[in-house]
């Protein structure tokens, strides 16, 4: 039996459908009855298709609720409607792998979000195809992987990269500043479960230095992009973008600095948003309840 371990855990439930009424009275209704208290609910129709999403958070003040109960009752109500749903218990932390290269911002600024609690997050290892930052993951007591990458070894390395996936029951990987092209088997086994930083505002300016090509073109506005993995490069349902203005007395070098502010937070945001399960998938768009 699935016993909650604390006197009051909070649940999430998630749910998308087809867009007809009754939906909120039923789902609210049979977790009252069940002795959930909901604190939080946000809801939105999607007019365009006709598609109906809700988040909804409730507290369980009993020590001695069985979680898989409300598993077991909710399936009626998901049946009534043909609804998607899942349900988390938000005590229990995300497990995500991280993968990087050589830069160590983004990977500096989630160690640093994880030890202050800010994200939800249990981190299962760092793999990477270089060891420049090994040292900074192990001190941490956090596993490193090294995974060197060539032409000729890119396939069985990504199946190693899936069997430290599996094997540490891993939800989440989040490329943080990982420069190199998934294939797309790799996208496909991932995918809804991999967040790519770009280092740009996209759409944007593809291909390398993305920040010189914005100095050469006397942009205003810089940012970056955090959205789901898939085969079409840096073209994935996006998650979370952060701006910053600039002027003609931005050098390149000072656009590369700004940019690396911009992408640890676009990247830490949507690191939290996925794992406190705000995020709904579909099609090429992202919705979120922030």
């Amino acid at each position: 039996m699935e016993k909650l371990k604390s006197q009051s855990t909070e649940l999430v439930l998630k749910v998308s459908c087809a867009a007809t009424g009754g939906i909120v009275a039923a789902a609210a209704s049979f977790l009252w009855t069940n002795g959930c208290y909901i604190s939080e609910l946000n809801q939105y129709d999607d007019e365009s298709n006709g598609r109906f999403f809700m988040r909804l958070v409730c507290r369980i003040e009993s020590k001695d609720f069985d979680i898989s109960l409300i598993k077991e009752g909710f399936t009626y109500i998901a049946k009534q409607f043909d609804m998607a749903w899942e349900l988390y218990d938000s005590s229990i932390p995300k497990r995500v792998l991280i993968m990087v290269s050589k830069s160590d911002h983004c990977l500096a600024n989630l160690l640093y979000r994880f030890h202050k609690g800010e994200l939800p997050i249990e981190i299962t290892a760092v793999v990477s195809n270089h060891k420049d930052l090994r040292h900074m993951v192990e001190r941490e007591g956090i596993r490193f992987v090294h995974l060197p990458i060539i032409k000729e070894n890119k396939r069985e390395q990504e199946l190693a990269l899936l069997d430290v996936v599996k094997e540490t029951d891993t939800e989440l990987v989040v490329l943080a500043r990982y420069m190199q092209i998934l294939s797309d088997s790799l996208c496909k086994e991932l995918s809804g479960n991999a967040i790519n930083i770009h280092h740009s505002f996209l759409p944007g300016f593809k291909g390398a230095r993305p920040y010189h090509q914005a100095y050469e073109r006397g942009v205003k506005l810089i940012g970056a992009t955090a959205h789901y993995v898939t085969s079409d490069l840096d073209e994935g349902p996006i998650i979370e973008q952060a701006v910053q203005p600039v002027d003609h007395t931005y050098g390149a070098e000072q656009l590369v600095s700004i940019g690396r502010d911009t992408e640890t937070i676009a990247l830490a945001r949507a690191v939290k948003l996925h794992c406190e399960n705000r995020v709904f998938l579909y099609g090429n768009k992202t919705l979120v309840f922030k």
